[in-house]
């Protein structure tokens, strides 16, 4: 049969393995229908679907929102360690209001457990029958038998200049190794407690003849060459200082060269002092009161001059951290050498 153009069939222009595929396309699905109500059901189901997963991402942001809340907390709850945790928080806040009622209810079995964990050192049992402001204010002063140079620096404000007095200096006699060992002492002169700042300032200051290029200034380590000042670990930091009480920083002048010693036939000075002047040779003819150059004897005596050693010092200095006051100390027959001084420690 002939078909016109409008009635020309999707098979023409195919080969005949093209069609073969094509009517097996068609027989695989031809029995392939969908159910009745599947439209109605789909309708229905993807707004469900779209609900659900707006309800789980709103249910992922409480969840994001609650972890940022809650694990800040539980890491800062579980840092906090020590004697002034409770384990038992009812009877640690009851305890903490201190009220006179309170008190008295405290003497119980439940009083008794928790005391034991919160007692401060100093405070005996038979304050059973005190209030709660005894109880509060027997932890913040720690007791009559603290010790006036504690360590403790948590309570006390920084010490200014003013409430320091005049600070003392003291210097030994060099040692066999010419060492030179000296302490300054600063005291707290106010009537409240404060807290050291740092070990301040140590300078050296060159005088007569010594080489100020041949100075320094170091803090002291273990094993250095200042053997006869303290460990570095006996120094404190933050020293909590009472009324009255002293704080040290100790310096240890090392030498490198000894000072320079004078003489000569110019009068100059010669660096080390280790050799002493060559001595000046007689005149041949002197013995026999003759020369053979016809020079008087008496100039040879003229030129010779007594050596000795050149005056130089070493003025070392402390500042506190606060800015003043400042003690010197002078470390005599010093030219060239090493100050080494330590940090903070509590006075004797």
């Amino acid at each position: 049969m002939n078909h016109g153009p409008d009635d020309q069939s999707p098979e023409q222009g195919l080969d005949s393995d093209e069609l073969a595929l094509r009517r097996m396309l068609h027989q695989a699905v031809q029995t392939v229908e969908p159910r009745d109500g599947t439209l109605d059901h789909l309708r229905r189901a993807v707004p469900a679907r779209r609900a659900r997963k707006r309800q789980a991402m709103v249910g992922m942001a409480a969840a994001a929102l609650f972890l940022g809340t809650a694990v800040p907390a539980l890491v800062h709850v579980s840092n906090s360690t020590g004697s002034d945790v409770n384990p038992s928080v009812a009877g640690q806040a009851s305890q903490a209001q201190g009220g006179a009622s309170q008190g008295k209810n405290a003497d119980g079995s439940e009083s008794t457990a928790g005391g034991n964990t919160g007692k401060a050192p100093g405070k005996g049992n038979g304050d059973s029958k005190g209030d709660g402001k005894s109880k509060g204010t027997g932890t913040g002063t720690g007791g009559a038998g603290t010790d006036p140079s504690a360590t403790s620096a948590s309570s006390a404000p920084v010490c200014r200049a003013d409430q320091f007095g005049s600070p003392t200096e003291s210097v030994a006699a060099p040692d066999a190794q010419g060492a030179v060992y000296g302490t300054f002492r600063v005291v707290n002169i106010s009537t409240s407690a404060c807290t050291v700042g740092g070990v301040g300032t140590v300078s050296a200051l060159a005088q007569g003849a010594a080489d100020a290029t041949k100075i320094s200034t170091a803090r002291h380590v273990l094993g250095d060459a200042a053997a006869g000042l303290p460990e570095p670990s006996t120094e404190i930091t933050g020293l909590q200082l009472q009324p009255g009480a002293a704080y040290e920083v100790k310096f240890a002048w090392i030498p490198s060269a000894t000072c320079p010693t004078t003489g000569g036939p110019t009068g100059g000075t010669t660096d080390g002092g280790s050799t002493p002047s060559p001595t000046p040779t007689p005149d041949a003819g002197s013995s026999s009161g003759t020369t053979s150059t016809g020079t008087d004897s008496g100039v040879t005596t003229q030129m010779m001059t007594a050596d000795g050693t050149a005056d130089g010092s070493v003025v070392v200095s402390h500042t506190t951290a606060a800015g003043s006051p400042t003690v010197s100390a002078t470390v005599s027959n010093a030219c060239a050498g090493t100050v080494i001084y330590t940090g903070v420690l509590p006075g004797a």
